[in-house]
């Protein structure tokens, strides 16, 4: 299988696992975390030689754990198998269900071990929290409440897990590029920057510079496009 494949792959079960997790009420963290530890097991893994689905319903499991959230194993199993299989009845109790517990189970200690119980990440959520409070601070308050960046920073970080650079850039430089993207979505500049010594995001990140943010908004353009294109496909 190609790479472009396997992308598509992995783009189309962390929808599933996403997809999942809202039906489960979960929060954006134990999401985050479960999508992690999804692409970090394939990062050392081949696609070909595991079943991406049940990993990914064994990364919700283990997330919750991970994130204490309260979800039993037994919904984990049903809500997952119903987001997988649509058009299927719901799950009974009985042989199926059993048998799917027993995978997710067994898979969750596969997948501690293969990560060497390193499953436990900085996200940057509390980052983004934190430099769009400050940038608020910096804006028109009328401006800031009209034009809804907040909103398409934490969609952009959201949408951010689809893909596997996660696993390749310090969550407070993705929270900045989040920012600067959803800036660039909305025409915004931040006032006064063309005479600061300083530019907003250096102020946020002293080792953050633009090719880096550049670099970060091109992945996320990339993911896009998959999207796109898999929404086009699907029609």
């Amino acid at each position: 299988m190609s790479s472009d494949n396997e992308a598509r792959v992995h783009f189309r079960v962390i929808r599933y696992m996403h997809e999942a997790g809202l039906k489960l009420h979960l929060q954006s963290v134990p999401l985050a975390t479960a999508s992690t530890i999804y692409h970090r097991f394939f990062r050392q893994a081949a696609l070909k030689d595991f079943d991406p689905y049940l990993i990914g319903a064994t990364c919700i499991s283990l997330a919750c754990k991970v994130e204490e959230e309260s979800v039993r194993l037994r919904d984990i199993v049903n809500v997952c198998y119903r987001t997988l299989h649509k058009n299927k009845a719901p799950l009974e109790i009985g042989e199926t269900f059993w048998a799917l517990r027993e995978s997710v189970a067994s898979c969750e200690l596969f997948l501690l071990r293969a990560l060497k119980f390193k499953v436990v990440f900085p996200h940057p959520h509390k980052y983004l929290v934190h430099y769009l409070r400050a940038l608020s601070d910096w804006v028109e308050p009328k401006v800031w409440e009209e034009v809804p960046v907040c909103r398409t920073a934490w969609a952009m970080l959201r949408d951010s897990y689809h893909s596997s650079f996660c696993l390749d850039h310090p969550p407070e430089h993705v929270a900045v590029a989040v920012i600067y993207f959803a800036l660039l979505t909305h025409g915004l500049e931040v006032p006064c920057q063309k005479y600061a010594k300083k530019k907003w995001w250096q102020v946020f990140s002293k080792d953050l510079s633009l090719d880096i943010i550049q670099d970060i908004i091109t992945k996320l353009m990339t993911m896009y496009d998959m999207e796109n294109q898999l929404s086009s496909s699907s029609r």
